[in-house]
């Protein structure tokens, strides 16, 4: 059965579990920027979604550890560590969603990545159990 798993399939999930790495790190550089100098982010207009950024330095700090170990896990090729990535991809694209007003180019960025991320343990996520 495991010779049936194609190297890209694998490749794109080691991929998928890096790039979760490495969100969860900008998360958390994107919280400790909120954290140490709370006026670097600045809406410009009044939108519905409109937090302290120090509440936001936090979210992102907490969201992106959690996104990082997540990612670490992925190599694991545990079905809950699938799970996990996946349900903090989606959760890191809602916030940063929410975080658009405050530095709208970084958050798509980071909503891009997630959607790749999302694409790759739910297609191919399984096929890293057979090759670890």
């Amino acid at each position: 059965m495991s010779e049936n798993r194609s190297g890209l399939a694998v490749g794109v999930t080691v991929f998928a579990a890096t790039l979760m790495i490495m969100i969860g790190f900008l998360h958390a550089m994107q919280g400790l920027v909120a954290l140490f100098n709370d006026t670097f982010y600045v809406v410009r207009e009044d939108w519905i979604f409109s937090f302290d950024v120090t509440t936001w330095g936090w979210v992102h700090l907490l969201l992106g550890i959690l996104v990082a170990v997540a990612g670490f896990f992925l190599f694991s090729g545990a079905v809950w560590a699938r799970t996990v990535g996946v349900v903090l991809a989606v959760v890191s694209v809602v916030a940063n969603f929410v975080w658009l007003p405050y530095y709208p180019v970084w958050a798509l960025v980071i909503i891009a990545l997630d959607v790749f991320v999302i694409w790759a343990l739910t297609v191919h996520g399984r096929d890293i159990v057979a090759q670890v």
